[in-house]
């Protein structure tokens, strides 16, 4: 039974590992033309050509936009300011596709094609040596049976000599192949025994596979968050293109500052309301960039609400006498 839960635990390791690692690569790759050409350029050991990547892409299409409208107008300095952005995110997205590559893809691919082949072919050895084992239990039983009859078949009233001696002969070859089939089925338990052993501690070592992915996981969770921290780099995008949009609108330079520069709220001076307040689970640790920000501890609880000018994405956060504000995406709000 322990060896058959061996087996059950190392088939369901491979199958989900697989998928987990096809639909990884889909998540980093989606376009499957350069999956392919990845592949086949991995296959002939050469190195994938450096190209830009769609981000960076667009932002030198930007940039260039600019230097050809005047990067003094508001559209052509705008269009230089995203563009710049663009190919930060687009270079933010080309590491994180490196490195989870090197520290998630690399160490899944590994396993499915080294750990789990050398797995795969002890086993079907494992299966050949069983059926070697049943072949020779079958022969015995066999020799023993036909050793049994041809015993059974002498008769010492036999008045005919010439059929006693046949039958005696025939007794003692059938002795000798029983001797002969319980070697071999003792050769084969042998052999059988000995890769019994080998196989079972092959898949007793996927509790340490585990142990290497859940680490590949850790790295591959940290480049994540990494790389969708670079997006908070639009955010003074958003100010700059409102500036610009508001000053075309003949809006007073004041009412835009006070209109998009959201950040600048005085936390320590907000007051929680009365009513809408709520208390909040903490998903991530999270730790503050300024002291306008709260940091957290994952699985503590504090109180939230929204005070009017305040970005969308972020909440006032509360714990004892602290205050501060605390992004959204690392919370649950709880009814």
């Amino acid at each position: 039974a322990h060896f058959e839960n061996l087996l059950s635990r190392a088939d369901s390791t491979k199958n989900w590992t697989e998928k987990i690692f096809r639909q990884t690569e889909v998540l980093l790759q989606p376009n499957p033309s350069a999956r392919i050409e990845e592949f086949l350029y991995e296959k002939l050991d050469r190195t994938v050509p450096s190209r830009p990547n769609n981000g960076e892409l667009l932002g030198q299409y930007m940039q260039d936009a600019a230097k050809d409208f005047g990067v003094g107008t508001p559209y052509g300095s705008t269009l230089m300011h995203v563009g710049d952005c663009e190919r930060r995110l687009g270079s933010a997205h080309r590491e994180f596709l490196q490195t989870s590559a090197i520290s998630f893809l690399t160490p899944l691919r590994n396993f499915l094609e080294g750990d789990w082949r050398t797995i795969s072919k002890e086993r079907r050895l494992l299966e050949n040596r069983r059926l070697d084992l049943d072949s020779c239990k079958a022969r015995l039983k066999k020799a023993k049976l036909a050793e049994s009859k041809a015993a059974a078949v002498p008769d010492f009233q036999e008045t005919r000599p010439r059929n006693y001696v046949l039958s005696a002969s025939a007794s003692a070859l059938w002795s000798e192949e029983v001797d002969k089939a319980e070697h071999e089925l003792r050769v084969a338990q042998t052999e059988f025994d000995r890769q019994a052993e080998v196989t079972r501690l092959l898949l007793e070592g996927i509790s340490s596979t585990h142990v290497n992915h859940l680490r590949c996981l850790h790295e591959f969770v940290e480049a994540q968050t990494a790389y969708y921290k670079q997006f908070y780099f639009i955010k003074p995008l958003s100010v700059v293109v409102s500036t610009w949009y508001l000053t075309w609108k003949a809006v007073d330079p004041l009412d835009v500052a006070s209109t998009v520069e959201t950040d600048t709220l005085k936390i320590e001076e907000v007051q929680a309301p009365a009513t809408g307040t709520r208390k909040a689970k903490v998903l991530y640790d999270y730790d503050a960039a300024d002291t306008s920000e709260l940091s957290l501890l994952a699985d503590e609880l504090i109180t939230v609400y929204t005070v009017p000018g305040m970005d969308s994405d972020w909440l006032v956060g509360e714990r004892g006498n602290q205050k501060g504000k605390v992004p959204v995406t690392y919370l649950e709000l709880l009814s």
